[in-house]
Formats: C-alpha cells, structure tokens, sequence
C-alpha cells in the first residue's frame, strides 16, 4: 500500500522529478527585494493568515471554520504575549542591533501593528458579515439583552443571582486612587458611576468602577428557546444587563469592555536559580502580571474611559485595538460542542486506527524484534505508544524505563505507568522539560508525582531546554540484555496526538540502544559521547552534521552528479542553513521544502534560489512532523527529527534526530513525504515576497494529503479486521477539522 506510487527499486527523487518544476521563467532578481532573508515575525503572521485562510473558506463546514477563527485569535494571543512583547524589550532596552531581515526592533514593531491590525479587521469581518450570518441560517445565535424575551430575561437573571453575582468583586477607583491590578487576557467591564453625594470638581474625571468577568465560568451561557437549543448570551453581556446589582444607590453612567495583554516570557536564569523547580513556579505566577503590550477595547466604548486605560497601562495607539465585536474570539471554539448531533455542520469523523504493525499481537517486543516500525499519527492512534510503556511496567523481564518528557496530556497514562514502573522496583529516569512554554504547570505537577512514586526525575541541562522525543526500555531476554527504544518528531501526549501529524520509530537495533543509553547518560550525568553511531544531537552535533550534508550536495552537483534536499519541517529561520541552501540552489541542487509556518528563506529568485520550491500545507490536522532527506549520490539519506531549522532548536535546545534505515520504515516514510508533495488542495506555494497563493486547481486534479493518509489508515486496519474497530465514515470530499495550531515552543 505505502509504496503504490513508486517501486522499491526506483528511487525517490526520480518519483519527485514529476512533480516541482523548477524551470520556471521570469525570475525576480534579488535586488528587487530588502534583503535574502524574510523577517521572521511577518512571516509567522503569513502563516495566522493561512490559517485565516480556512476561517474565510465558505466550503470548510461552519463549526470548523468557527475552530479556525478561534485558533487565529489565541495564537495572536501567544504572538503577542512572547514574540512582541520581547521586541518591546528589545526597543526598551536600547538594543541596536538589525535581525538577519535588517530590521530593528522599532521597524518590526511598527510592521506588525499594521499587519496585525489588518489581521483583527479580517478575522471580525469573517465572523460579522460570513460566519454570523451561516449560523443564524442554521438557527443558532449570540444575542444581546437586548433581544431577550421575557422568558429568557428571567433565565439570566436567576442565572446571575445564583451563580454570577456571588463570584464578582468590583473594583472602585476614585480620584487618587491607584488603578485596579488588571490579569492577564481577562475580560474586564470598566463603569462610569454618579455617586449623588460626591461633588465632582470641574474638570475632574467622575468615578468608575471594573469588574472583571470570571473566566472560572462558562464565556456562553445556552438559552432556553422554543426555537431549540441554539440561542446564547455571552457572560459579560449578563454582567452588563444586571450591573445595578453591584452599585446599589449608585446612578450608572457607561459600560465599556476592554481586555489587556501582559509580557508572558519567562525570564529564568537556570545557572543562577538554586531550585530550578521553585524558580518555575514563581515565574509562572507573576506572567499574569508582565508589562501590558496590547489594549482591546470593544467598539462604542466612552471615550472618557480610554485615556484613563491608556494612561495608566502605558499603552500607545499603535497597541490599542478597536474590536468591533466581543473581545477574545476563543470562545467560539466552544459553540459546537452544544451541537454534536449537527454532523452536517462538522467535518465527517475520523478516528485513528490501530497499528497494523501491533494489531492483534499479544508481545509488542518481539514485533519490533522483528523489524523496525513507523508510527504515523493521527493516522494511527497512540494508543500503541502508550501500551508499549504500560507492558514495560508491568513487564517482570524489563529493568528499567527512561524517558523524555516535554509537553504532557493533562491525565497522562504514561505518567501513571511510569509510576507504577518505579513503585515495582524498575529504574525509571524521566527528563521533565519544566520550561515547555505555557506547559510549565502541568509538567511542575507531573515531576513531583513521579518523584513521589520513586521515579529519578531530573529538569534537563543548564542553559538548554530538552525537546527531544525518546524512551529507552532495557529488557533482560534469553540471549542477554536488550534495549527497545522509541524516538518521534512528536510529544508523549495523548491529546495532542490526535490532532498533530507525527511520526515514530520504533527500533531494538543495537547501534541506537546504545546511542540511546549514552543520550541518557549525557543529559543526567557528566558524561559527554565524542561520536554517535546512529542519533545526531543537538545542540553540538546537529548543526554541523546539517550543514555537511548539504556541502556534500554541493559538491555532487558540481561534479555533474544528480542532487537534491527535501525536508519537511515546522520552521526555517537559522541564516546559516539558509544561505546553506542559497549557495546549495546556485550549485543546481533541486531543493523542495515543506514549512508549515515560519520560513525565512525567499525561493524562487534569479541566481539565488532559482532551484527551491517552498510549500505550506494547512489543513484538518497541525503538520508537526520533520522529515528530512539528502539524495547522497543514489543513497538517499533519510532522517526523521525533533528539531526544526531555527537557532533554537540548533543551538538552545537538545535535540534528535535518527536515521530510517529499514526498507519497509522507508517506504512508509518516503509514502508521507510523497503524498505531501502531489497535494493540490490544501498546500499553498511561497512566493519570493513571503506570500503565498494556492495550487492552480485547474491546471492539477483535487489531491488532499491529509485525507490520503486517513484513507491509507483505514485501508490498513481493513486489511487486518473486515470492521476495524476504530473506523468512521469518512467523506473525503469534505476534510480538514480543526488542530491547535501552535509551534512545538
């Protein structure tokens, strides 16, 4: 099935040939463009407009083009809470200094607020003019106190005395009186009040009041209707109809809503901080408190109120926001969990399948002692990862289990099973990454319960966070000791495994138990391996190993020899690969790269990159996997990996990535990269501005990626069960549900 598309005796890049055309015509030259290098911060916003993209795309089903409308705004959220607000400390701090694209901190600042700006009207007019008027044709609505009926009226208002108004705590601030202490990303009313026995001078502001709209409460409250279940009110819409309740012998003047957003980067010196642990856990505090970056403030608001927001949270015109709608647009991915009958208005389900490697199977040792085994997921669900680890524990024959953990499923089973390893006597060492950005609390949690269960949990090196994805199982068999291990491009998390694409290698060959064992050693001991015989680490190792294979491209090209790079990857910013592959494409190597989000490199320009195609795809699930392959003179060197081509991930973090040396994993992989590259519907080609247009669907049939695998998966467990047990209707003329679409961070 994976290698229906070529032969095994056929090699991948003679398959590749017929699909990028790189003889193109008319090629910009450099100089028509500021500089070789795209700014990575407008590049991430060209990725939030793609995702845009399927917001406005009236042929996505409504409730996921509501998901894709939500995803924009938390990740403008995140957006702004790290990568704006540490150019804000940038511009502070007096830092001089162009970023490779030859801005300033100043410039890029400046560049974003206008791109942002623009971003917010789009997302508001998707939702006001397309997407509200869809759900109302669909019986559903968000209406105002306005429009209640008696019924309802009466609904919310024993809705707000019984669970609201208990909760809510305003705010006075007089004159004089400091301004209140305002959270990060919470919702806030700011009131005008009339106190009858205060004699206002002229020229002095009246007194106003906040009161901040609990987020511990749902945002939509469902109403009773006799036209169904489909009309809803918003929580600050309740506050506001029933505010006289707070200010009893108070006359009330003006409501207006805004909502702020705080400087979130944690700021941790991990060679100074004596507990690693308790340093995290104070940072993750005070990030509700940071400087203010950004200012929302819903339309109609009293213009009395907002210099007294601007003044007192420093913010200028440039990070004000007028929002012609309700303020923070993640709600929205909450409406269609009211509706889960409403099949029509979703994509049709699909639910991952069995592996058929394992299906059936009652020793998943002696599969991988069979053979190598790739994992593709979503496609394939995690449970076989997870079962894995659990047998493992339970396993009297396994000695000991060690693991790497970076971001963690909020009720982690292999968190349990790790414990339960340990309290039966196996060494269990587990890396817990506690700097995962946003992640910090649950992964703080999961340590202290490993070590209480009696687990080695150790916080990574200093100075370098620990992306990597690995498990080490040491398994006393009949012919002596034998290690198991399991690498991915992907995270032990259950959740995020249903909805992100990765991959996983799942291996007993000896060469990587041992590189693994010495990984191990590295990152909780002093020990600090000079060479590796099948894993290529980061931070030392990765970048230099990148950068020689694709000199060696360069030099088979020049020699007259056929040369090509593939990859696919989440990021490509690092200005040293970059000009790598610039000097890789005027040598004649064919480049073709797959970048979901930010990419820094311009392609398709005269005697620079002439010879590199760069696509995005954006569709039902996060492409999160990297794949990267060198034609090496016919012997096609292919890797999987957890790091992306950013400094970061080369230079700041510690990294894997592995060979796929077993012909059958090969094909599965090359099968993925193939599929990704006939894509005609969701991929998207970068022009040599950073723009990006979609395929001609003219000129090349409808081909979705994504639903292609989802067909293979099913096809697979088909093969093995007439009823797989986890198989749906699936359509595949109507794709794409929704993922969470953050960087790995």
């Amino acid at each position: 099935m994976y290698g229906d598309f070529f032969d095994n005796d056929q090699s991948f890049l003679s398959r590749i040939d017929d699909l990028i055309d790189f003889n193109k015509v008319d090629l910009p030259a450099i100089e028509e463009f500021p500089s070789r290098f795209i700014n990575r911060e407008l590049s991430w916003l060209e990725f939030n407009e793609r995702v845009l993209e399927e917001a406005r795309d009236s042929e996505n089903p409504l409730f996921e083009r509501l998901n894709f409308l939500s995803i924009t705004g938390s990740n403008l959220d995140e957006f702004f809470m790290i990568r704006v607000a540490s150019l804000k400390d940038q511009y502070n701090a007096g830092y001089t200094l162009p970023d490779p694209a030859g801005l300033l901190p100043e410039k890029q600042l400046e560049m974003i607020s206008d791109r942002t700006h623009e971003m917010v009207r789009k997302q508001y007019s998707t939702l006001l003019r397309s997407i509200v008027p869809a759900l109302e044709k669909n019986r559903i609505e968000i209406i105002n106190p306005s429009e209640l009926n008696p019924a309802q009226k009466d609904y919310v208002k024993r809705y707000f005395e019984s669970t609201v108004f208990p909760v809510l705590t305003p705010l006075a601030v007089a004159a004089g009186s400091p301004f209140p202490l305002i959270a990060n990303k919470t919702i806030n009313l700011i009131v005008r009040v009339e106190i009858p026995t205060a004699k206002n001078q002229k020229g002095q502001r009246m007194p106003f009041a906040v009161v901040q709209i609990p987020a511990i409460l749902p945002r939509l409250l469902q109403l009773p209707s006799e036209e169904g279940d489909g009309q809803f009110i918003l929580l600050e819409d309740v506050v506001s109809e029933h505010i006289n309740r707070l200010f009893s012998g108070v006359k009330i003047g003006t409501i207006s809503c805004f909502r702020i957003m705080r400087n979130a980067d944690l700021d941790i010196d991990d060679e100074d901080a004596a507990d690693l642990l308790s340093e995290i856990e104070t940072q993750v505090r005070q990030r509700r408190w940071g400087e203010v970056i950004r200012l929302e403030i819903q339309s109609g608001y009293d213009e009395e109120i907002l210099p007294i927001l601007t003044e007192n949270f420093e913010i200028s015109d440039r990070d004000l926001y007028e929002i012609p709608g309700p303020l923070d647009l993640t709600f929205l991915s909450k409406l269609p969990s009211f509706f889960k009958d409403r099949q029509d208005l979703f994509y049709p389900p699909f639910t991952p399948q069995p592996s058929p490697a394992f299906y059936g199977k009652d020793d998943y040792f002696s599969v991988i002692r069979e053979k190598d085994v790739i994992l593709n997921h979503p496609y394939e669900d995690f449970d076989t990862v997870i079962e894995l680890i659990r047998r493992a524990a339970e396993d009297p024959n396994v000695l000991a289990i060690k693991q790497t953990l970076y971001r963690v499923g909020g009720q982690s089973p292999i968190i349990t099973s790790l414990a339960d390893a340990a309290i039966r006597g196996k060494q269990v060492l587990v890396l817990v990454e506690l700097r995962a950005r946003f992640d910090e609390e649950n992964n703080i949690q999961w340590a202290k319960k490993l070590e209480q269960a009696g687990c080695h949990v150790i916080y990574g090196l200093v100075g370098l966070k620990t992306h990597s994805k690995i498990t080490l199982i040491v398994r006393n068999e009949e012919d002596g000791i034998r290690r198991y291990v399991h690498l991915a491009t992907g995270n032990y998390n259950e959740t995020t495994a249903k909805i992100y694409t990765d991959l996983g290698l799942l291996t007993c060959s000896e060469p990587f138990g041992r590189d693994a064992t010495d990984f191990f050693n590295m990152i909780s001991g002093y020990s600090m391996p000079l060479s590796w015989r099948k894993l290529i680490p980061a931070p030392k190792w990765l970048r230099i190993d990148t950068l020689n294979r694709i000199e060696q491209e360069i030099k088979n090209a020049r020699e007259g020899k056929p040369a090509a790079i593939v990859a696919k990857i989440n990021s490509l910013v690092d200005p040293e690969i970059i000009d790598a592959l610039y000097r890789a494409s005027q040598a004649g190597v064919r480049i073709t790269l797959i970048v979901r989000g930010i990419c820094c490199l311009r392609p398709g320009i005269k005697n620079l990159s002439e010879n590199i195609h760069v696509r995005s795809i954006v569709g039902r699930y996060l492409e999160h996997s990297r794949i990267i392959y060198f034609y090496n003179d016919g012997q096609e060197d292919l890797f999987l990996s957890s790091a992306d081509w950013m400094p970061r991930n080369l230079d700041r973090r510690i990294e894997l990535q592995f060979p796929v040396e077993e012909k059958s994993a090969r094909m599965r992989v090359f099968h993925v990269l193939y599929v990704q590259l006939m894509d005609t519907d969701r991929a998207r080609i970068m022009e040599p501005d950073g723009t990006y247009h979609r395929v001609d669907r003219r000129r090349k049939e409808a081909f979705d990626s994504q639903v292609r695998l989802c067909h293979d998966a099913i096809e697979a467990a088909a093969s093995l069960n007439p009823e797989p047990r986890m198989m749906d209707r699936y359509i595949p003329s109507e794709v794409n549900a929704t993922a969470v679409f953050k960087d790995d961070k």
